[in-house]
C-alpha cells in the first residue's frame, strides 16, 4: 500500500475531489474535470478556475458569490460517499480505533464491510505494514466498498482483501490459528462467530462488536462470558453534541448525533486461562430466540436498500475509483510542486 499523501496535498489538480462551501454553509463535493463547470441557481464556477489553486482557497463564482474550496477530509468523504449498507458514523469509528487499540502494523479482521467507511479508518490506522482482511456477505456491498476505498485512496490497497462470504465459514482459511491482533464485527449476530474468532485471535488480542439494539448487546455479552475465552466485556455508546459559539451566544446546537449503536469489547485470554470470577448482582440473563427475533432490523421496520439502487451506487463508487486511479497515474509524470495541506 502506498501513501495517500501525494493525492491529498499541493495545488488542486484535475481528478481531485473538492468540497465547495457556500455562504450559508452548504457543502457540495465535485471531482475536477478540465472544461467542466459547477452550477447552482446562483451562478457557476469553472473547474479550470480551481485547478492550480492551493487547498483552502476562496473561489468567486460568476454571480460574485464566494466559495471555500477544500479537499474533503476522511470524515467528509465518509458522510457523503455512495452507500450500500448504512455506514459506521465517524464518532463510532473513532471509538472503535481507540477501544480496539488499532495500531500501525496490526493484522485486523473486519466483518461486515458495508460501504467501506470503517475500512478506510482501519487502513489509515494500521498503515502500510498492517493487513486488513474484510468479510462481506453481499457482492453488491463489497463492490460499493471497493469503489469507495479506491476513490479516496486513489489505489486498490495491497494490504486489504475482501472475501465475499460468511465469516464463520471463511475465517479459518484466511487467518491461521492465533495470527490476528484485532477483530471488529459489525453484524446482526456476532455471537455466531465467536468460536472461529477465538481461534484466530492472538492471546491478548481484542474483539470488538458493533451492535444496534440492547437485545443484541445482551446476547453477545453473555455469549462472550460463556465462551470462557475472554475477559469480561465492556460496553458503551457514544453521543456527540455540537455547540454554537459566536461571541456571547454560546449554546448547544439544536441537533445532535445521538444513539447509533453500541460497542462491546473484550480481550482474548491465553489458552487454558481461567478468568477470576467477578462478584455480580443477580440479574435476568435467560433469553430465547424469540427475544432476539423481535429486535432484528426486519422486525423493527428497518428499510433495506433495493438491488437496483445498490447496483447504481456500485457504479457511482466504481466510477469514482477509476477517476482517482487515473489521477494517481497522471501525477507520476507531474512536476507540480507540493504545498502543505490547508487547514480545515
Amino acid at each position: 500500500m502506498t501513501s495517500e499523501k501525494p493525492l491529498n496535498s499541493g495545488p488542486f489538480r484535475v481528478g481531485d475531489r473538492v468540497q465547495l462551501t457556500g455562504p450559508k454553509g452548504r457543502r457540495n463535493t465535485i471531482t475536477l474535470e478540465a472544461g467542466r463547470q459547477f452550477h447552482t441557481h446562483k451562478g457557476m464556477i469553472d473547474h479550470d478556475d480551481i485547478v492550480g489553486r492551493p487547498d483552502g482557497s476562496v473561489i468567486t463564482n460568476s454571480a460574485g458569490i464566494d466559495y471555500l474550496a477544500l479537499r474533503p477530509l476522511l470524515v467528509d468523504f465518509a458522510m457523503s460517499m455512495p452507500r450500500g449498507a448504512a455506514i459506521i458514523y465517524p464518532k463510532d469509528a473513532a471509538q472503535i480505533l481507540a477501544q480496539a487499540d488499532i495500531f500501525p502494523g496490526a493484522n485486523v479482521v473486519e466483518a461486515g464491510v458495508g460501504s467501506g467507511a470503517l475500512s478506510l479508518w482501519l487502513l489509515r490506522a494500521i498503515g502500510p505494514e498492517g493487513t486488513l482482511t474484510s468479510f462481506e456477505r453481499r457482492d453488491e456491498f463489497a463492490d460499493v466498498a471497493r469503489g469507495n476505498v479506491a476513490t479516496f485512496l486513489g489505489i486498490d490497497p495491497e494490504n486489504w482483501t475482501i472475501t465475499v462470504g460468511d465469516l464463520a465459514e471463511k475465517l479459518a482459511d484466511a487467518a491461521p490459528h492465533a495470527s490476528v491482533d484485532r477483530v471488529v464485527l459489525d453484524m446482526l449476530a456476532p455471537w455466531e462467530c465467536l468460536d472461529v474468532v477465538s481461534d484466530a485471535l492472538v492471546p491478548g488480542g481484542v474483539l470488538l462488536c458493533y451492535v444496534a439494539t440492547v437485545t443484541q448487546l445482551s446476547r453477545v455479552a453473555e455469549a462472550i462470558r460463556e465462551s470462557g475465552n475472554y475477559t469480561n466485556p465492556e460496553s458503551s455508546e457514544t453521543m456527540v453534541r455540537g455547540w454554537h459559539v459566536e461571541g456571547l451566544a454560546v449554546r448547544p446546537e439544536h441537533r445532535m448525533i445521538g444513539h447509533t449503536g453500541f460497542l462491546i469489547s473484550a480481550r482474548r485470554l491465553a489458552p487454558g486461562a481461567v478468568l477470576p470470577e467477578l462478584k455480580r448482582r443477580a440479574s435476568k440473563s435467560d433469553f430465547s430466540a424469540d427475544d432476539v427475533e423481535i429486535w432484528t432490523p426486519g422486525a423493527v421496520g428497518e428499510r433495506s436498500v433495493s438491488d437496483k439502487v445498490l447496483r447504481k451506487r456500485a457504479r457511482i463508487a466504481e466510477a469514482g475509483a477509476a477517476a482517482s486511479k487515473a489521477r494517481g497515474l497522471g501525477d507520476s509524470d507531474s512536476d507540480v510542486a507540493d504545498d502543505p495541506d490547508g487547514a480545515h
